[in-house]
């Protein structure tokens, strides 16, 4: 019950892989350096059916805006079940959006008139979002525009 839970401090916590003695992949739970906005998140563990309804995954690793270029993702997260009922996944992504200059209030909003709308229709540059990493700071890698 790592990803999408937050410790005592209000960080967030994250799944990492890293490699085994034994040369197998190990997950492993760690306190990123991602504050919940919310403080009444502190030490909170998400719901399964928060989950569900958000379409997030537990066993996803480390903190990524990946999802938020997959408009049956955007649909999933901005659908009155999760954007109302599930304040930990909504703060998460509302966060994730925020640090690539997007606002997932307005993703939501443009996403019920235009379903198929994802973040990448709201990034002029064409950029790939950034990861954070769950061991330390924040990690950012940007790829080129496609050709």
């Amino acid at each position: 019950m790592c990803a999408l839970s937050i410790a005592s401090d209000g960080r967030r916590c994250v799944l990492e892989s890293r490699p085994s003695d034994e040369g197998n992949l190990e997950m492993e739970c760690q306190t990123s350096q991602v504050f919940a906005t919310n403080k009444m998140l502190q030490e909170y563990i998400e719901t399964d059916e928060c989950v569900a309804a958000c379409g997030v995954d537990r066993q996803s690793l480390g903190l990524s805006s990946d999802a938020l270029l997959d408009s049956k993702f955007i649909a999933n997260l901005c659908s009155h079940q999760c954007y109302n009922n599930c304040p930990n996944i909504v703060d998460l992504y509302s966060n994730v959006a925020s640090a690539e200059g997007v606002s997932l209030t307005k993703m939501c909003s443009s996403q019920k008139i235009r379903p198929r709308r994802g973040m990448s229709q709201f990034l002029i540059s064409g950029a790939v979002a950034p990861v954070v990493s769950g061991g330390g700071s924040p990690a950012s890698s940007v790829a080129p525009p496609p050709s």
